[in-house]
């Protein structure tokens, strides 16, 4: 993956993957009803108490470790084979939201798109390739355990005057927008579990909210982006 530019950009559009381009709830619901059918209802549940007590302690995301802890318990399970190839081969693609792809060469009339994601090195690049996301940001892709405190990092490798956050859970887009200020122009589209977290009702308005990510390509030019396009 690149995941660096050298020339300063007016603009940069920061996407977020799961639940803003792809349908990761629905990923997970597929999994869910994979893991019943496998092993049962049982041990099904012991897997999702497993996979919590991994992001707690992780801070991410890790469906393939939480399998590999979860082994442990039964490695005499052959079921357990039938998860981790529905994992690794799963139709990322068939989950992206409708419009996505077309967004994403929406917004880069006007600036460099890059793919601003956390979770696992293993799985979430899988999904970000298998997807086709990283080929259509120019293999422009970056990967963080916390996204939010890599602001730095993330102006190191892509310089720009102004960003653009597209993102589904509320709480990046106000801590990012806390660090950067006038810098980001926030974008939440509420889509997936996230979104509809009560919770969300607790933080500041972002910028621009947005019900699906394909109301985008009503915007012209995007959100926080005057009307002249890239060169």
């Amino acid at each position: 993956m690149i995941s660096r530019q050298t020339a300063r950009e007016r603009v940069v559009f920061l996407l977020d993957v799961d639940n803003t381009l792809l349908d990761n709830d629905r990923i997970i619901a597929d999994l869910r009803d994979a893991l019943t059918r496998e092993v049962g209802v049982d041990k099904a549940r012991r897997y999702w108490s497993i996979f919590e007590e991994h992001r707690r302690e992780l801070g991410y995301a890790d469906y393939l470790g939480s399998l590999q802890r979860f082994r442990t318990e039964d490695p005499h399970d052959p079921n357990l084979l039938a998860i981790s190839s529905m994992l690794v081969n799963y139709p990322f693609r068939e989950r992206l939201f409708p419009g996505a792809l077309d967004v994403i060469r929406h917004l880069s009339q006007w600036g460099s798109t890059v793919i601003l994601t956390d979770g696992d090195v293993v799985f979430q690049p899988l999904k970000i390739e298998r997807s086709g996301l990283s080929e259509a940001v120019g293999r422009r892709v970056l990967l963080y355990v916390h996204k939010e405190r890599e602001l730095a990092e993330v102006e190191r490798r892509f310089p720009a005057d102004e960003y653009v956050l597209v993102d589904d859970k509320i709480r990046i887009l106000t801590d990012v927008k806390a660090i950067w200020g006038t810098r980001v122009t926030t974008v939440f589209p509420k889509q997936g579990h996230y979104a509809a977290d009560p919770d969300v009702a607790g933080y500041p308005k972002p910028d621009f909210t947005i019900d699906h990510i394909a109301d985008l390509l009503a915007h012209n030019p995007p959100p926080g982006v005057v009307s002249v396009r890239k060169e």
